[in-house]
């Protein structure tokens, strides 16, 4: 499963911009991986929802913005098409899982 989070955010002040760079970095700090700039994306190898995960985006949205988190099958994910620069590019898969003994 994959989690998708797209948002557009007001940056018509410096403060706005402030709060918008200080999401995006949030994101990352979870372990989200940016896709363009205002959409990223994380693997859950679990399946379902990671409600802390949820939670921490909820508890941290910045003001007057729209923000969309959705939950993609790795099928999904997988047959969705991606061009780069007018070529088509392979679709990414789910990151290799470590083992720890």
């Amino acid at each position: 499963m994959w989690c998708l989070v797209m948002f557009d955010l007001p940056v018509e002040t410096k403060d706005q911009r402030r709060e918008a760079t200080r999401f995006r970095q949030n994101l990352l700090d979870w372990g989200f991986s940016m896709v363009q700039f205002s959409v990223y994306v994380k693997y859950w190898p679990t399946g379902g929802q990671n409600h802390a995960t949820l939670r921490q985006i909820q508890s941290h949205l910045p003001e007057g913005g729209q923000v969309r988190v959705i939950g993609i099958t790795d099928r999904q994910w997988a047959t969705g098409l991606h061009f780069e620069q007018a070529k088509k590019k392979k679709t990414e898969g789910a990151p290799e899982q470590l083992t720890i003994f």
